[in-house]
């Protein structure tokens, strides 16, 4: 674990990997990674902005359950981001076939499960209010 972390800060060692690619690959790698960090930063966003500004809740401390969730999962979608792109930059330097994720798929799930609970959530305090 440690190594792989080390090499995410060592460019010297990713580029001593393959071939130079076409820049343009290794862009749209970056591309890709930038997008995941704003993924990652949105949630952080929600995260920070539950626990600032949705009231008390019914349920005893669900609002910091989900402030705390959202600030996880950010921070997770962040740290995927840069494995990612270590490893898809690796793949793309030696000729290999990209590296398969199931991340997105996970992240869907979990992000549209939560807007689930959210909804179901908003409705009783809806409901209960009347």
């Amino acid at each position: 674990m440690w190594e792989t972390i080390r090499r995410w800060f060592d460019p010297t060692e990713l580029r001593s990997v393959g071939e130079t690619p076409d820049y343009r690959f290794s862009l749209a790698n970056e591309r890709t990674f930038l997008a995941w960090l704003r993924t990652g930063l949105a949630l952080v966003g929600g995260g920070l902005a539950a626990a600032q500004f949705l009231p008390p809740l019914r349920v005893s401390h669900l609002r910091e359950v989900i402030a705390v969730t959202l600030l996880l999962l950010g921070g997770v979608v962040a740290i995927r981001a840069v494995d990612h792109w270590a490893r898809t930059e690796r793949a793309i330097r030696l000729g290999e076939e990209l590296p398969a994720s199931r991340f997105p798929a996970i992240l869907a799930l979990a992000v549209g499960g939560g807007a689930v609970l959210l909804v179901v959530a908003v409705l009783i305090r809806a409901v209960g209010g009347r």
